[in-house]
């Protein structure tokens, strides 16, 4: 990578590193899906009317059904799931657990068109990736029906977060980023808007939950995004996936810093073995580039 885009990444880790444990924080009094919701309306309403006057909606909307796609993925069932799970487990699980995107994208890419080769090594890191996973949750750190079942939840999300940026690498190559980011902002706000009503706090919120939700959705949210889209084209949806290495930490770093939250030998020989496995499995030159032309969805 380059210098730049390097410094760009580094600035991703640290903004998705933070958003469980504000997650944790707005989870205090607001419901898993207002969470959702909030972050990424405060997203649109700030994107929106910034892509309107660059004149980059047109454009973007000419990838309707790719940007739904990315919507849905990357924005509705993540942001939901994700906030849901962290209703039944601590931030830094739930942090080290998103660390497996890399090793997930690395599966399904081909499955999306982009071809990418699974060496000696790579095959090395998805198992040892694996082993973390298994070591993290077998370890006595997941107990109950209802953190397995958010576990699962996390699984769902976790495919969700790697669906998206092949979405962005193979039907969204070439597009304005703020346009394609605000539009899908918009419409994931859309789709959730009904579950969130349902689901809205019958009390106004504390300062402290409602400051929460402002950060993930201004930094977390709005600025992340428009982040990933420029790392995925600069460097391809595996590599922008590795910002999955760093945030964990963060997140791990904050949950024990100050919300004290637990980390046990599973939690960190899990996140060890994660991270070596992603760093392994997402390693290696893109040999070819999807065989479709990113065009019209």
């Amino acid at each position: 990578m380059t210098f730049k885009i390097s410094i760009l990444f580094a600035l991703l880790c640290v903004v998705w590193g933070i958003p469980y444990f504000f997650i944790k924080l707005a989870l205090v009094d607001i419901s898993p899906l207002c969470v959702a919701w909030g972050r990424i309306t405060l997203g649109a309403l700030v994107l929106v009317p910034l892509a309107w006057h660059r004149g980059a909606l047109t454009a973007a909307l000419r990838h309707k059904g790719a940007i739904v796609a990315f919507a849905v993925t990357e924005l509705v069932i993540p942001f939901s799931l994700i906030a849901f799970a962290e209703t039944s487990l601590t931030s830094s699980i739930t942090g080290v657990l998103v660390a497996t995107v890399p090793l997930t994208v690395v599966i399904i890419a081909p499955l999306f068109g982009v071809r990418e080769e699974l060496s000696a090594r790579r095959l090395i890191g998805l198992g040892i990736g694996l082993l973390g996973v298994f070591v993290l949750l077998g370890f006595d750190t997941i107990s109950g029906y209802r953190q397995w079942f958010a576990v699962g939840c996390l699984g769902i999300a976790i495919v969700g977060y790697a669906v998206g940026p092949l979405i962005v690498q193979r039907h969204l190559r070439g597009v304005d980023e703020i346009g394609a980011v605000a539009i899908s902002l918009a419409v994931a706000s859309v789709i959730l808007l009904p579950f969130a009503a349902w689901s809205m706090p019958r009390a106004m919120p504390s300062a402290l939950s409602l400051a929460s939700i402002g950060v993930l959705g201004l930094f977390s949210s709005a600025s992340a995004l428009l982040l990933y889209f420029y790392v995925i084209h600069a460097a391809g949806a595996a590599r922008a996936a590795i910002v999955a290495y760093v945030s964990p930490a963060i997140a791990a770093l904050l949950g024990v810093l100050v919300l004290h939250e637990h980390v046990g030998p599973g939690l960190a020989a899990g996140l060890a073995l994660i991270l070596i496995g992603s760093a392994l499995g997402s390693s290696g030159t893109r040999t070819a580039k999807p065989t479709l032309e990113s065009g019209r969805s």
